[in-house]
C-alpha cells in the first residue's frame, strides 16, 4: 500500500491510512456505510455544508479493497441496497407525451423548478434513464435537479430536466484556463458546479430552446446553489459529446469551449476504461471567477450574492 492516497483530492497522512486499515480490521461487523460513516467523523470528512462525505467514502473503501490495498484485511460487508441505490422503476407517468414545437418565444416565460420532494425525484430519474442517452446514475457529492417548464402554458408536460453536481476533481484544460494551484484548487472546487445532465425531452422540438435554458440555468443556480450548500458558485463546467453534439446550444449562450479531455472518467484511475473525450465547455458566473478561484485563504471565498 502506498505511503501517500488522495481522497476528494486530499492527500491522506500515513497516520490517516493506519487508522483505515486499523478500522477495517478491528470492526469487521460493520456494514459498508457504518464504516464510512466512523471514517469521515473521524477524519472530519465534510461537505461545505457540515454534511459527512459518506458516499465518497464508500466508494474509495471499495477501491481500495478492489486494488488489494485492503485484502489482508476482512471483506469489507456491503449495506443493504436502498433508496436511489434501487433499480429506476418506470410508470406510465414518464410516458412519451403530445409532441411541441414552434419557437422558443412562443413558450416563454420559462421556469427552472427546484425538485426537492421524493415524487419528483422519482420522476426525474425516470425520465434520465428512459431518455438521456448516459442513464441514470446515483450523482456523487452536491446535486440539485430542475424541471423546466413553460409559465404560458402550466398545464402543458415537462419541457427539459437539468442535473447539476459537484465538479470534476481535476480537467487539465480547465485547471489551465483558472490557472490555480493544486492547493487552490482543492480549496475552491466547491465554487465550481458541474453542469452533468441536460435533457431536453424527445417529444418536445422547440427552436432556441435549448440556449434559452442554459442561460436561465446561469441565473439561478447562483441563488439556489448558496442556499443551499452555502457555497458561491463562480464557474460552471459542462462536457458535451461531440460525436452526438455539436455543442451549438452551449456557444449560443456564451459557454467557453476549451477543447477536449482525455476520455477518461473520474473514476478510471487505473486507465483501462475506453477513451471517449468530450468537449469542455465553461460558463463564469463573476466577472472575476479566475482571480477568486486562484485564490488561497484561510477562510471560505465571499458567500453573499454576485
Amino acid at each position: 500500500m502506498p505511503t501517500t492516497i488522495s481522497f476528494c483530492g486530499r492527500q491522506l497522512a500515513a497516520e490517516e491510512i493506519k487508522l483505515i486499515r486499523d478500522l477495517v480490521h478491528d470492526f469487521p461487523a460493520l456494514s459498508l456505510a457504518e464504516l464510512a460513516r466512523t471514517i469521515c467523523e473521524l477524519l472530519d470528512w465534510r461537505r461545505p455544508t457540515g454534511a459527512l462525505k459518506n458516499h465518497e467514502c464508500s466508494l474509495f473503501l471499495k477501491k481500495l479493497r478492489d486494488r488489494g490495498w485492503l485484502s489482508s484485511l476482512p471483506e469489507i460487508r456491503a449495506a443493504q441496497v436502498r433508496g436511489p441505490r434501487k433499480p429506476v422503476v418506470v410508470s406510465q407517468q414518464s410516458d412519451p407525451q403530445t409532441p411541441l414545437s414552434g419557437s422558443v418565444t412562443q413558450y416563454t416565460p420559462l421556469a427552472l423548478d427546484l425538485v426537492s420532494d421524493a415524487s419528483g425525484r422519482a420522476l426525474f430519474k425516470q425520465y434520465i434513464h428512459r431518455y438521456h442517452y448516459l442513464g441514470y446514475r446515483v450523482p456523487v457529492g452536491a446535486q440539485l435537479r430542475y424541471f423546466v417548464r413553460s409559465l404560458r402554458f402550466p398545464d402543458q408536460p415537462l419541457l427539459a430536466c437539468l442535473l447539476f453536481t459537484s465538479a470534476a476533481w481535476k480537467m487539465a484544460p480547465r485547471d489551465r484556463w483558472i490557472g490555480w494551484s493544486d492547493l487552490a484548487r482543492r480549496s475552491n472546487l466547491p465554487h465550481v458546479v458541474n453542469q452533468s445532465r441536460f435533457l431536453i425531452l424527445p417529444w418536445v422540438q422547440i427552436h432556441d430552446l435549448a440556449s434559452k435554458i442554459l442561460s436561465l440555468a446561469a441565473q439561478q443556480i447562483q441563488e439556489d446553489w448558496l442556499s443551499v450548500y452555502q457555497v458561491q458558485p463562480l464557474l460552471m463546467e459542462s462536457l458535451v459529446d461531440t460525436a452526438r453534439f455539436a455543442g451549438t446550444c452551449y456557444i449560443a449562450a456564451n459557454w467557453i469551449a476549451l477543447g477536449q479531455t482525455q476520455g477518461r472518467g473520474r473514476m478510471d484511475r487505473d486507465q483501462t476504461a475506453e477513451r471517449h473525450p468530450k468537449e469542455i465547455f465553461l460558463y463564469p458566473l463573476h466577472s472575476r471567477a479566475r482571480e477568486r478561484l486562484c485564490q488561497i485563504s484561510t477562510t471560505p471565498l465571499p458567500r453573499s450574492p454576485i
